[in-house]
């Protein structure tokens, strides 16, 4: 097991701090030689824990460690002291044998900040690139996570999502992604955006490697493997989503209708239908789902500044006055919108806050995913993950087209991204995959036989752009 590290610290080196400089890692753990040694004493004493032992694994800098690694979401705000403790899935990964190898790098505080940030950029590990295409977004805010399982940089990684954070970066590098329904995974030791929506999640090149990393990180022990069969998708009747999860983009749309084909072939019966609370959920800019978004931010962020110790910002407030007073480094290219919305919301018994969780929860739930999987007796709905990646742009940010994962991050349901083709030639694309809570082993049943099928996933060429003359 010491040597696989070696292997992908010499990958790390090689083309993710020069040559293509993907920026995907953030910080290598400095204790990995003793870790990896007591991990092969245990496999030569015949103590292995189980199929994870002494794989290497990444986690996304805003997963505590209880270690000397630095847990900051990507902001310098919080170097200096790292956290006092394992989150509750690190500690699973170390009781399931994984080998923390480092931390990744993300969009900071995992893109809660400004409403115009460039994906895969922060202060403290810049801007992150995607393998594929070295110009192209690596989306985020998982991107990191995403780029360093492409790139072959770790096996499997950990990332987390509030809305789109493991799915968009996933589909964007060509990799497979889950984030499970929320609560499957501990919250604690995550540093927060909204209770009712974030989760951590995996991501793997393999649907059966994501399957494994979602088992050790469970609070509950299950086993996401039971469904992995070529046959999973035979007799399984799946919504197809159209506009607005089509339709912006023909590249996107020609590789998804290629996908609905294969879904057929091995067996699923395909209904084309739509989620009737599609353009609510979406309406003034999503105004529902952002609302409930600020109130939980600054009530989640205030908690977990004020029991970390040893950092200087102990609120909200702080954040902003740092990056105020840091601004050269924090904010060259953007700003921070979105905490000064935050900072202006009250608690969580605000009548506004209450009002619009209801509606979210109304929206995406019952009236949403829930009543679109009833009335046609589906097992999951289906649509493109995402558009192909942009070119990046830290002045005026991401330019995001589409996507299919707000109705999941609305109603904290799982959903799941497989690799499904290549626009271009060279920009991957996913397939996405979402039901209710619980669906987790059944969506990764589907993916896996969808990927065995199709095998869409490239290794990538780390082409310095993309020539269209």
């Amino acid at each position: 097991m010491r040597r696989l590290a070696e292997m992908h610290l010499e990958r790390i080196a090689a083309i993710d701090k020069v040559g293509p400089n993907l920026r995907s890692v953030i910080e290598i753990n400095p204790d990995w030689v003793e870790i990896a040694d007591r991990l092969d004493s245990e496999r030569r004493e015949g103590r292995v824990r189980g199929p994870l032992h002494g794989i290497p694994i990444l986690v996304k800098d805003n997963i505590d460690t209880g270690d000397r690694m630095q847990t900051t979401a990507g902001s310098l705000a919080l170097m200096g002291v790292p956290a006092p403790a394992d989150a509750p899935l690190v500690a699973r990964l170390r009781a399931a044998g994984m080998l923390m190898l480092g931390k990744t790098n993300l969009s900071e505080w995992a893109n809660f900040r400004s409403s115009r940030s460039s994906g895969g950029w922060s202060g403290r590990g810049r801007q992150c690139r995607n393998p594929h295409v070295l110009d192209r977004s690596p989306c985020g805010s998982s991107s990191g996570s995403a780029v360093a399982v492409a790139a072959g940089l770790t096996p499997v990684a950990v990332g987390t999502e509030t809305d789109g954070s493991i799915i968009c970066p996933s589909s964007a590098n060509g990799v497979v992604g889950i984030k499970p329904a929320v609560g499957l995974v501990s919250q604690k030791g995550i540093i927060p955006i909204s209770r009712s929506q974030d989760s951590a999640g995996a991501h793997a090149r393999h649907v059966r490697d994501a399957a494994l990393l979602l088992g050790a990180l469970a609070d509950v022990p299950a086993d996401f493997t039971v469904h992995l069969d070529l046959g999973a998708l035979r007799g399984r009747r799946l919504g197809v989503l159209r506009k607005p999860f089509t339709g912006y983009s023909e590249h996107t749309d020609k590789v998804h209708e290629e996908a609905l084909l294969g879904l057929r072939d091995l067996g699923a019966e395909l209904i084309e239908v739509e989620i009737s609370t599609t353009e609510a959920m979406r309406a003034d800019e999503r105004k529902v789902e952002n609302t409930v978004l600020l109130y939980e931010f600054k009530a989640g962020i205030d908690s977990y500044l004020a029991a970390r110790p040893g950092i200087g910002p102990r609120s909200l407030a702080d954040l902003i006055r740092f990056n105020q007073e840091h601004a050269a480094e924090e904010m060259p290219y953007f700003r921070q919108e979105l905490f000064e919305l935050s900072e202006g919301k009250s608690g969580l018994d605000s009548a506004e806050y209450l009002a619009a969780l209801a509606a979210s929860r109304r929206l995406s739930r019952e009236d949403g995913i829930d009543a679109t999987l009833d009335r046609h007796k589906l097992d999951a709905l289906v649509a493109p993950s995402r558009p192909p990646a942009w070119v990046i742009d830290q002045i005026n940010g991401d330019r995001a087209i589409g996507g299919s994962t707000q109705p999941s991050a609305m109603a904290g349901y799982p959903i799941v991204t497989v690799p499904s083709g290549m626009a271009f030639d060279s920009l991957p694309l996913g397939l996405a995959l979402f039901a209710k809570p619980g669906s987790e082993a059944l969506l990764l049943g589907m993916a896996y036989a969808f990927e065995q099928l199709t095998k869409a996933r490239r290794a990538p060429r780390f082409l310095p752009t993309l020539d269209l003359d």
